[in-house]
């Protein structure tokens, strides 16, 4: 079975993420075809706008494939890097496409499943719309761009999403700007086909006629308690406040406290970090330099045996409590790399070199 299908109808070019049974997560050979595609159908006149789904009921994108890197590390290899690599790059490459670039996030959007899609220019949401970036889980860092995008969502709500892990609704998406319309799950297939179809109007204008106002977010409603604790200096301070505030801010701290203590207070200080950056392209230079680090950690290791592979939900954490996590050793997530360097802030504007040819 091929893991993503492109076809072309009408004036649209469509990836379809085809790993159902993965929930589509990304594999190293998916991210070359599809920025070979987007390459070819940047190029095609005939090519008006662009759309990624997933197939399958369950979601558009669990994220990258964590069993292959939990290999690599095991082995004590190197090719994750290079899947990093193409990912971010291809990151990058979605925010600044020439065309629109329309998502589908319908079902589970995770990870990398979120880097393929909110920094596209037409993100579309579902009912059935469940949004996180669930990296500190597994002893990883947010990623493809993840920190840029919870960085700047409204108050602390992005720390809140990154630390907790929490799965977001579609209307909290677009309320928290990782997405940007509303069409209900059963009207997906007839919007695909409009896009596909002989209309003249502007692809973005299709959407929104399929598109209605999405319910308040619950996200949303609980801005008084998250910005309080979440603006502490410290993750300890964080977790105090959450504790002392009590009720659904408590039941986040329980959460907090399961996670990776060095991921939690590298994870903080790369979100704030990422706020000050002034562009995606900077904020992946950091996040490879994070990735890059996590990879030789034992964390990472640790987390994905526990979730994925042995799946006993009992991850052993080293340093075991945040107590234990010096400011020395978060510091050494973001050593700059000489020439392993990512490198894509310094690197032509939307990817294209001196000689006119995209990156």
């Amino acid at each position: 079975m091929t893991d993503v299908l492109f076809t072309v109808r009408g004036r649209l070019g469509r990836i379809t993420l085809n790993r159902p049974r993965a929930i589509n997560a990304l594999n190293h050979g998916m991210l070359r075809r599809i920025a070979d595609a987007l390459t070819a159908w940047e190029h095609d006149e005939r090519i008006r706008a662009v759309l990624i789904d997933g197939a399958g009921e369950r979601g558009l994108c669990a994220g990258g494939d964590i069993r292959s890197i939990y290999d690599d590390v095991s082995s004590g290899g190197t090719t994750a890097l290079d899947f990093w690599v193409d990912e971010y790059r291809l990151n990058a490459r979605i925010s600044h496409y020439p065309k629109p670039y329309v998502a589908l996030m319908d079902g589970l959007v995770m990870g990398g499943g979120v880097g393929v899609s909110s920094h596209g220019s037409v993100r579309v949401v579902t009912e059935r719309s469940l949004v996180a970036m669930p990296e500190v889980a597994i002893g990883l860092v947010p990623d493809v761009g993840g920190t840029y995008l919870l960085s700047r969502m409204p108050g602390r709500s992005g720390t809140h999403v990154a630390l907790t892990t929490a799965r977001i609704s579609g209307a909290d998406a677009i309320h928290h700007g990782l997405a940007d319309h509303y069409v209900p799950s059963d009207r997906l297939g007839a919007l695909a086909a409009a896009l596909g179809s002989g209309d003249d109007r502007d692809p973005v204008d299709v959407v929104r006629s399929f598109a209605e106002p999405p319910p308040a977010s619950a996200l949303a409603a609980q801005a008084s308690w998250i910005d309080h604790c979440y603006a502490a200096r410290t993750v300890e301070e964080i977790l105090d406040r959450l504790n002392d505030h009590g009720g659904p801010a408590a039941a986040a701290a329980k959460e907090i406290a399961k996670r990776s203590p060095t991921a939690l207070k590298v994870t903080l200080r790369a979100l704030r970090s990422a706020a000050e950056l002034p562009s995606l392209e900077a904020v992946l230079d950091q996040e490879y330099r994070v990735s890059s680090a996590c990879l030789h950690s034992h964390d990472l290791a640790e987390g994905i045996r526990a979730q994925v592979v042995d799946k006993d939900r009992n991850p052993r954490w080293s340093p075991a409590t945040l107590a234990e996590v010096g400011d020395d050793l978060v510091a050494s997530f973001f050593a700059p790399l000489g020439a392993g360097e990512l490198g894509l802030a310094a690197a032509p504007a939307h990817g294209v070199t001196a000689d006119g040819v995209t990156a």
